[in-house]
């Protein structure tokens, strides 16, 4: 409105009263410019918000880089088609009923404490939908963490089902629980479990631990990849095989992406950087990030150097304990890096990376399978990171942040002449609860993925890699393969002839048995194989009442029956291909599957 429509507009209100005509101009611009200044304040807030949001979901190509790398070259495009699935299965759960059941109800009715949202869904009613796009992105973080953890193994149907399972359940409670205003543990409740609440500002518990605890589990009931920790006859191997990635650049490319994107994770959970003096939290979040960054590395490093040096007496540094040292130290951080000092950012770092470390070691002892490390980095950091608010959160940054300095750090409570351990409390009670959540919820879930055959892939399809069975990578995986590697040739022509049967028995009998079978006591913890082909089903497609049963065919082991098989319109022999799979296998030195499967039988 301009001064001279607002004047004439004040002048016939009020008529000649000049006081009156005053007040009326001031409080008609004041109003204007109140309008204005709010018009501002939300853009800029917005476009905050979408900036640090599309750094978060930028992550996820640092994920990919960091999976890419660490697998063999036989499994590339798999893992990349899992972690591109990660993001689409993430939006498809949050947008239906994950951002419903994470903040449904959290502003409407801030003061009600529940454990579940039970409004706004698929988008119904948000009013800030950049918040929206934000959360997001923080989903799609805690659902790909697991992607590295199954790499090699894992069937894509199942990877599917857990991006959007734990997107649009799992962690929306979580994120009720702790972020929410109306969760029971959450900070910013009216009333706080005693009288604080659990500070998380950016998510070392609510994202890491969720998706750490997860990949845990989910390698737990998968198990390792075939050879990893016992040979292809399943037994145990004397020193656990390296499975070392393909690309150590892009393992690196990778981590300096998550650095980059850990600004955004961490700085743009300010939300609001117009309001108070949330310019000054963002940039003290971003030191705390990069200071937790380095120290976590330099301690990683050092640590296996020193011990390298011990052991060997030679020194040696090591660039995966490096950059996963690095990792570790920013989800040891993104608890507390709003309410700690400056000096306690590098003391959170430099233990997060030492964790990750030992977490490390001790997983390979245990012989659980991570092929990224990505539960060494998320779930011990990612507790350590959350026990350390506890510990060194610093009273005039939570009062900054949150409002509230009555209970402090315990070490600044010590300094304060108290025991006061309130923040402390409230911060262990947090990790089990999302511990023992995540645990009550995936377990069944991963277990009946399991029981069903959904879970893992079939034991040739590791060997030959994913991409083939997958993507249809077989001439690539050939190109790549090395010139002496024979065995692996023939592996793949033994599977290549599989998937022909296959197709085969489903296009005769209109059906195929699909179901998973596991034997620890006749193939190893590390065999998954599935039933392919029985005497009785070639009779049935063939029609031949004369097959005989053929005891050398078992379950999970390619049909060998002394029948010559022919499909319709085919002269292609199915014995005599079985015979010249298993000649060249044995004429490498290096035995073939099914041989090694009839032996074990």
């Amino acid at each position: 409105m301009s001064g001279g429509s607002t004047y004439q507009t004040c002048l016939a209100s009020v008529g000649g009263d000049t006081d009156a005509l005053l007040e009326c101009v001031a409080g008609t611009l004041d109003a204007a410019m109140n309008t204005a200044t709010d018009s501002v304040t939300n853009s800029v807030n917005t476009f905050f918000l979408i900036f640090a949001a599309i750094l978060v979901f930028f992550m996820q190509t640092g994920f990919a880089m960091i999976c890419a790398g660490s697998v063999r070259v036989n499994n590339v495009q798999n893992t990349l088609l899992k972690n591109l699935l990660d993001a689409c299965g993430a939006s498809l759960g949050f947008y239906t009923v994950g951002y419903a059941f994470a903040f449904g109800g959290s502003f409407s009715n801030p003061s009600q404490t529940t454990f579940i949202g039970n409004t706004n869904f698929f988008l119904m009613d948000v009013e800030n939908q950049a918040f929206w796009l934000f959360q997001f992105a923080f989903a799609a973080t805690s659902a790909t963490i697991v992607a590295g953890t199954l790499a090699e193994r894992c069937q894509m149907s199942a990877y599917l089902c857990y991006s959007v399972a734990l997107s649009a359940f799992v962690y929306p409670v979580v994120v009720h629980s702790i972020w929410s205003n109306n969760g029971f543990l959450s900070a910013n409740n009216s009333n706080p479990l005693l009288g604080i609440g659990m500070v998380d500002f950016a998510g070392s518990c609510v994202v890491h631990v969720t998706g750490g605890m997860t990949a845990l589990i989910a390698t737990n009931i998968l198990g390792p990849r075939t050879g990893r920790f016992r040979d292809i006859r399943g037994n145990l191997l004397e020193k656990p095989r390296p499975m070392p990635g393909h690309s150590v650049a892009l393992q690196m490319l990778g981590t300096f992406i998550l650095w980059v994107g850990w600004y955004g994770f961490n700085s743009g959970s300010v939300v609001y950087l117009m309001q108070n003096d949330n310019y000054e939290v963002v940039s003290h979040v971003a030191i705390n990030t990069t200071l937790a960054a380095a120290a976590g590395t330099v301690m990683a490093l050092f640590i296996d150097t020193a011990i390298q040096e011990h052991n060997t007496g030679e020194v040696t540094f090591n660039l995966s304990y490096a950059m996963n040292g690095c990792l570790a130290g920013l989800v040891s951080i993104t608890a507390g890096c709003a309410v700690v000092q400056s000096w306690a950012a590098l003391i959170i770092g430099a233990i997060g990376g030492a964790l990750f470390l030992g977490c490390s070691k001790l997983l390979v002892k245990r012989r659980i399978d991570d092929a990224v490390d990505a539960v060494p980095v998320h779930l011990s950091s990612g507790i350590w990171g959350s026990l350390s608010v506890g510990l060194l959160a610093d009273p005039t940054w939570l009062s900054k942040v949150y409002g509230n300095s009555n209970h402090a750090g315990w070490f600044y409570s010590w300094s304060r002449g108290s025991a006061d351990a309130h923040l402390l409390a409230c911060q262990v009670i947090g990790v089990l609860f999302v511990l023992g959540w995540v645990t009550v919820t995936m377990t069944p879930f991963f277990w009946l993925l399991h029981y069903f055959g959904f879970l893992r892939a079939d034991s040739l399809e590791e060997v030959v890699g994913l991409d083939v069975g997958y993507t249809g990578g077989a001439l690539h995986n050939r190109l790549h393969a090395k010139d002496d590697d024979q065995n692996y040739s023939a592996y793949l022509d033994e599977y290549v002839h599989r998937r022909k049967e296959r197709a085969f028995m489903k296009n005769t009998s209109g059906h195929i048995p699909a179901s998973s079978v596991h034997s620890p006591s006749l193939h190893g913890h590390s065999y998954h194989g599935r039933k392919v082909i029985t005497p009785a089903m070639k009779e049935e497609a063939m029609g031949n009442s004369s097959v005989r049963s053929n005891s050398s065919v078992r379950v999970g082991a390619v049909s060998n029956s002394s029948e010559s098989v022919k499909s319709p319109g085919s002269d292609r022999d199915w014995k005599d291909n079985d015979n010249a799979v298993m000649d060249s296998s044995r004429d490498s030195g290096v035995p073939s599957l099914s041989s090694v499967k009839e032996e074990h039988v």
